[in-house]
C-alpha cells in the first residue's frame, strides 16, 4: 500500500472515530443532563436544541450525500429561511436583553460590536484551517469550530438565563440543516466519506450542555455583555448565510458553470428575497403564538 493510501486510511479511521466519540460523549451529557440537572438553569431545553441541531445536521448531511444533481434551490431556501430566522431571533431575543439588563445599555452596545467582530475574525482565522494538513476533513474541522463555539455561547445565555425559549435556541440552531446539506454534496463530489460531519453535528451540545451545567457568576454589567456579543456573534453568523447568489460563490458552485448560469442566478436572487423574508416573518409568527 503506497504512503498516500495509508494516510488517507489512516484519515478516515481518524474521522470516524471522532464522529462515532463525538456522538457518545453528547449521548453521555444528555444522560447528565437529565439525571442531574432536569429542568433548572435551561438544561433541559438545552437538550432539545442539542439534538435538533445534530438531527437537522446529520439530516441534512443524508440528504446532500444520497442527493443526485445539483441543487442551487435548495440552499438558497435552506440558507435563506435560515439565516432570516436567525437575524429576527438575535434582534428580537438577545439585543434587547442586552441593552435593558443592565443600568448601562452601552456595555450591552460594546458587546454587540464585539460579537460581530469576533465572528468575523474568528471567520476569517477559521478559513486558515484549509491549508493546515489535519487529520480530518477540513470542512468538518471548520463546521466543528463553528458549532462548538456556537454551543457556547448558547450554554452561556442559557444557563445566565433560563426563561429564554425554545424559539430562540431553534432559530440559531436552523441553518444545520442546510449546511450539513452543502457540506455533505461537497466530500460526496469529492468522493469523502461524509461521516466527519458526526463531530460537528454534536458540537453544539458537547459545549452547550457543559457551561450550562457550571454556575456561573452573574451579574447585570456581566448579562448585558454576555448578550451583547452573542446577539453580535449571531447577527454576523446569520448575515454570512445569507443566500448570496453571485459568480464564484457557493450558490454558483452548486448551480454549476453553464451558458444559462448568469440568467439562473438573477432567478435565484428573487427567490433568496422570499426565502430570508419567510425566515424572519416566520419568527414572528411563532413568537406571536408562543406569547
Amino acid at each position: 500500500m503506497s504512503n498516500n493510501n495509508q494516510a488517507v486510511l489512516n484519515n478516515s479511521r481518524s474521522e470516524t472515530l471522532l464522529g462515532g466519540l463525538s456522538t457518545a460523549i453528547l449521548l453521555g451529557l444528555t444522560a447528565l443532563a437529565v439525571a442531574g440537572f432536569g429542568d433548572s438553569r435551561g438544561v433541559g431545553k438545552l437538550v432539545v436544541i442539542s439534538w435538533v441541531a445534530f438531527g437537522a445536521m446529520a439530516g441534512g448531511a443524508l440528504l446532500g450525500a444520497w442527493s443526485n444533481g445539483r441543487h442551487p434551490r435548495r440552499l438558497v431556501w435552506g440558507y435563506g429561511l435560515a439565516s432570516g430566522a436567525m437575524i429576527a431571533s438575535a434582534a428580537a431575543f438577545l439585543v434587547p436583553q442586552a441593552i435593558t439588563i443592565s443600568q448601562d445599555p452601552r456595555l450591552g452596545g460594546f458587546g454587540i460590536a464585539a460579537g460581530i467582530l469576533v465572528g468575523y475574525n474568528a471567520h476569517t482565522i477559521g478559513h486558515r484551517l484549509s491549508h493546515l494538513d489535519l487529520p480530518m476533513d477540513t470542512t468538518a474541522t471548520e463546521l466543528a469550530a463553528h458549532a462548538l463555539s456556537a454551543g457556547l455561547i448558547i450554554g452561556l445565555i442559557y444557563g445566565q438565563m433560563p426563561d429564554l425559549g425554545l424559539l430562540l435556541g431553534l432559530s440559531i440552531i436552523s441553518h444545520k440543516g442546510p449546511a450539513g446539506y452543502a457540506a455533505a454534496r461537497r466530500l460526496a463530489l469529492d468522493g469523502n466519506s461524509t461521516v466527519p460531519l458526526l463531530l460537528p453535528a454534536a458540537g453544539v451540545g458537547l459545549t452547550a450542555l457543559p457551561v450550562a451545567m457550571v454556575n456561573l457568576p452573574s451579574t447585570p454589567a456581566i448579562n448585558a455583555v454576555v448578550f451583547g456579543f452573542a446577539a453580535g456573534v449571531f447577527l454576523h453568523i446569520a448575515m454570512d448565510f445569507l443566500p448570496s447568489c453571485e459568480v464564484g460563490g457557493e450558490i454558483d458552485q452548486a448551480a454549476g458553470m453553464t451558458e444559462t448560469s448568469h440568467e439562473l442566478l438573477d432567478r435565484l436572487r428573487v427567490q433568496s428575497l422570499f426565502s430570508t423574508t419567510l425566515g424572519g416573518l416566520a419568527v414572528v409568527v411563532a413568537w406571536a403564538l408562543v406569547t
